[in-house]
């Protein structure tokens, strides 16, 4: 079976899936009201509102029945019933779905051509015309919108396929639902609080096995449980919520992917500068951040007349760096780069760890450029992130290229529609020169240009937004940055944003999930830990870590009072790379005996042998220990 066909077969499994499950709930609860239920990688959801119990609170789904769903849908599936399709007239919708006023308010939205049976918001260009309302016919008068269902036994639902040809044909055995969340209706969080089932469904009983394998794995990986067992970071509600603490061992972790960013970014030329956490509001007035993020801001504070904001991003005062003295084209490229912290106020309910939080420390970076220097200056961001990504072992990622949609203009994005497309055709060229594969994704971009945004999977399969390289044609004109060209005029230069690694949050959150915690010796809070056998060892362990400290490592002495076996299992359990342990025979030899994390074990080696292929393993940033 080919991948592509493989795709549509799951595509449609779990569409069915998802109407099945809408009707054993309905089945089960029958005052229900239905929103959506689209089919998602590795599986489905629907969304569904009970209404209010007694206490007036709304009423939720629980362990016990989803445990009745999955037996109902187990009874749908032996029926047999065909998925059936119609098209129906806006009149016979709203009659059909009399009652279920979430049904009811996307079938305005049908016949006005503005989204789909989801909800969603079309794009004018890349709609195709199916059922729903798209395209240039659709928006001439609601006499030309489709809309269709499909009904499967007594259940029918608003939808444009496809489906499998009968229930029968869905395997009872290879499916689970998993989880229920609160989910607001049109993702607006001023409308109501909808209860949404997660299920997943796979082709057969081994497939639905391995992949609840992974999610178990997952669950041992996740960064908040392995972030307070490790001790690398820590939220405190007095400090306030999506606000981390780094503890100690979080600390080096941020020292060490610094330490990385900035060697790399010399190697490609970068200079580094330092801003200010805070600028008066005339500055994000004058960049254009304030109409178009207002939301995102903290709000200001006001001293002595003069309102502040704390920064958002970097980019309005690194552009005033350019700004502070004549530029020529000798100066181009001009790359100035900061690990600078900024805050976004991040709605309560989307902040998770530290993958969505308020104080984020960025690996920032802006490139002055000609537009004859832009295609190599994008392609060498490029390369920067496959640097990392070669380092850090990702080897499933994706570049998606997200572009302005014109509904926008004026609003999300900056009002000048012939930049848009000439700046998105520039990027589109980067791409292909370079050899790139990307994906392209509308009505996604910066509000002042198109983007590339990052992708990345983790070890467990887990999905990450990672990087962003932007193309910022608006700030540039904003700020009047110009520069002497070679012919004496005053050019105007392209602005590239860039941000390889992301945030330290989002990435180290990432690291813990992809290393469950085991990070390469380069990267561990603790490199080693000797581990005496007995007291009589204490000073000689002492000894040896102090020299292994002298040498650049991070290394202790494991002087407690447990027994040795106790101290190698507490070790391993904080993911420590090298266990040395010490007793009679090393401190003749001036040697330690070797314990890996694995459970691996070398041979005795002097201390100051030890010291130094480890000190080269960290010069390299080796993967393996």
């Amino acid at each position: 079976m080919s991948e592509s066909d493989l795709s549509d077969r799951l595509y449609r499994l779990r569409h069915s899936m998802a109407h099945v499950m809408a009707q054993a709930v309905r089945d089960l609860h029958p005052d229900v009201r239905f929103a959506i239920g689209p089919p998602i990688d590795d599986g489905f959801y629907y969304d569904f509102d009970l209404g209010a119990g007694p206490d007036g609170r709304p009423t939720t789904f629980s362990p016990d029945d989803l445990a009745a769903i999955e037996k109902r849908m187990r009874q749908i599936i032996a029926g047999k019933h065909p998925f059936q399709y119609r098209e129906v007239s806006a009149d016979e919708a709203r009659t059909l779905f009399a009652g279920q006023p979430y049904k009811l308010e996307l079938i305005e939205g049908l016949t006005k051509g503005d989204v789909d049976e989801y909800g969603v918001e079309r794009d004018e260009v890349d709609v195709d015309g199916a059922s729903g309302g798209a395209g240039d016919a659709a928006r001439a008068g609601a006499a030309a919108v489709v809309i269709s269902t499909y009904r499967q036994d007594a259940f029918e639902d608003l939808c444009k396929g496809p489906h499998v040809e009968h229930t029968g044909q869905l395997p009872a055995d290879a499916f689970k639902l998993l989880s229920v969340a609160g989910a607001y209706w049109r993702g607006d969080e001023h409308r109501p609080m909808l209860q949404r089932i997660y299920g997943t469904a796979w082709l057969n009983k081994k497939d639905l096995a391995a992949h609840l394998l992974m999610l178990e794995e997952a669950t041992k990986r996740d960064h908040r449980k392995l972030g307070r067992e490790l001790d690398i970071f820590t939220f405190d509600d007095e400090v306030g919520p999506g606000l981390p603490l780094w503890l100690p061992n979080g600390g080096i972790l941020i020292e060490e992917i610094e330490r990385l960013a900035k060697e790399t970014e010399l190697r490609h030329g970068y200079q580094r500068v330092r801003t200010p956490n805070l600028a008066k509001e005339d500055l994000f007035l004058h960049s254009g951040h304030l109409p178009y993020y207002a939301d995102g801001m903290y709000p200001p504070m006001e001293l002595e007349g003069v309102r502040y904001y704390v920064k958002p991003m970097n980019c309005p005062m690194h552009h005033k760096i350019f700004a502070s003295r004549p530029r020529s084209y000798r100066d181009l490229p001009l790359r100035l780069a900061e690990y600078g912290t900024c805050y976004r106020f991040e709605k309560s309910g989307e902040l998770i760890g530290l993958l969505r939080v308020r104080s984020l420390q960025m690996n920032d970076a802006h490139i002055y450029c000609s537009a004859e220097q832009f295609e190599a200056e994008f392609l060498d961001v490029i390369a920067m992130y496959l640097e990392y990504f070669a380092l850090f072992g990702i080897e499933r990622y994706v570049m998606r290229f997200s572009r302005h949609h014109k509904r926008g203009l004026g609003k999300k994005y900056v009002d000048n529609a012939p930049l848009w497309l000439h700046t998105e055709d520039m990027v589109r060229q980067a791409m292909h020169s370079g050899n790139i594969p990307f994906v392209e994704v509308p009505d996604e971009a910066a509000f002042y240009g198109p983007k590339i945004d990052v992708q990345i999977w983790s070890a467990t399969g887990r999905e990450f937004t990672l990087a962003t390289n932007q193309v910022d044609f608006a700030q540039p004109e904003r700020f009047d940055l110009t520069y002497t060209s070679a012919g004496g005029g005053a050019e105007r230069p392209l602005c590239i944003h860039r941000a390889p690694l992301g945030t330290h949050e989002r990435l180290i959150g990432f690291l813990i999930e992809h290393y469950a915690g085991a990070f390469p010796v380069w990267l561990a809070p603790e490199q080693a830990r000797v581990i005496p056998i007995t007291e009589d060892h204490n000073g000689y362990a002492e000894r040896v870590a102090a020299e292994l400290r002298a040498a650049g490592l991070r290394a202790s002495a494991d002087l407690g009072a447990d027994r040795m076996n106790a101290k190698i299992r507490d070790a391993q359990l904080k993911k420590v790379p090298y266990m040395l342990v010490v007793g009679d025979q090393e401190m003749a030899d001036d040697t330690v005996a070797i314990r890996r994390r694995d459970g691996t074990r070398g041979e005795p080696v002097a201390v100051g042998a030890f010291a130094a292929d480890v000190v080269e393993r960290v010069r390299v940033r080796a993967a393996t220990l």
